[in-house]
């Protein structure tokens, strides 16, 4: 059930840290591992995805956002898109600006739709991206800085369309090894001074770029595997992770992080996690 308040329609998001206000995400009703399109749901194609599981952990994530004071919109789910549940590919919030993908992959090309149709019956404005591929997690937004990652699912043509719409940003195209899929894979802004980050899938000149900005916390090849980078952070240096990435965890934890852990195992077979399962349309504040 969507919550209508004095911000109904403003859409804002200038970090990943901001506090979350307002969020869409989707049920994993008809979530299963159709065709391989990475790493983790090679490994899980044959065990397949317990949907019963799978929703029963996703309420508990809505409800731990619904708890932090966080509004939460599900986006009506369909049985032709089993990977609707990661919200945040099919649009991201940019500044003010809402934009609508332009999804690569067959598997997932109509998602954008939905989420299309959501924002007009809600009064919403938006920016259609046609033509040039693009990906949320390819997308992380830091201040007047947008890092777009370089994949599969994610051209130049994107970064130079956004560059054009957004004058007032700097927008940094960031290539890493596409095995991993999305750049939130690889790397995720949590505060104003730290990063996480799987070095191995970056140029060592953006590790070094990345390193002048924040203080890095290295994620490990088995963290990586399980989605480390990949939290969520809801504001005032709150942080979604899994319990089973125990260093990542603790290494935010020594930082000043509150780490919230919730267990979204079986949702993450298909190769997400907690920012792949959120699209934020407004966050409020002045950093973490």
């Amino acid at each position: 059930m969507t919550v209508h308040s004095e911000i109904e329609h403003k859409t804002a998001c200038f970090t990943e840290y901001d506090t979350l206000k307002r969020v869409i995400l989707c049920q994993p009703q008809y979530m299963t591992i159709r065709d391989v399109i990475n790493e983790t749901q090679k490994k899980f194609k044959d065990e397949g995805i317990h949907i019963a599981t799978a929703l029963e952990q996703h309420e508990n994530f809505v409800r731990t956002l619904r708890e932090n004071n966080v509004e939460v919109i599900l986006l009506p789910y369909h049985k032709k898109y089993p990977e609707q549940v990661f919200t945040r590919d099919i649009g991201f919030t940019l500044g003010e600006t809402v934009f609508v993908a332009d999804m690569a992959s067959d598997v997932r090309q109509g998602e954008e739709n939905v989420l299309r149709q959501w924002l007009e019956d809600e009064g919403f404005s938006y920016y259609n991206i046609v033509g040039d591929n693009i990906e949320g997690g390819d997308v992380i937004i830091d201040g007047k800085t947008i890092y777009v990652g370089l994949s599969d699912r994610t051209n130049q043509k994107a970064v130079d369309h956004i560059s054009k719409v957004l004058a007032g940003f700097d927008v940094r195209a960031i290539p890493f090894t596409e095995t991993y899929l999305h750049l939130d894979c690889v790397f995720n802004v949590v505060s104003p001074e730290v990063a996480l980050i799987f070095p191995e899938a970056l140029t060592e000149e953006d590790i070094k770029f990345f390193g002048s900005r924040y203080e890095l916390i290295e994620v490990s090849k088995e963290e990586q595997f399980t989605l480390g980078t990949n939290v969520l952070s809801i504001g005032n240096k709150r942080i979604l992770s899994l319990p089973v990435n125990k260093g990542v965890n603790k290494q935010l934890r020594d930082r000043g992080f509150e780490v919230i852990e919730v267990d979204i195992t079986e949702i993450i077979k298909s190769g997400g996690s907690f920012r792949c399962c959120t699209l934020p349309i407004l966050r409020e504040g002045n950093g973490a």
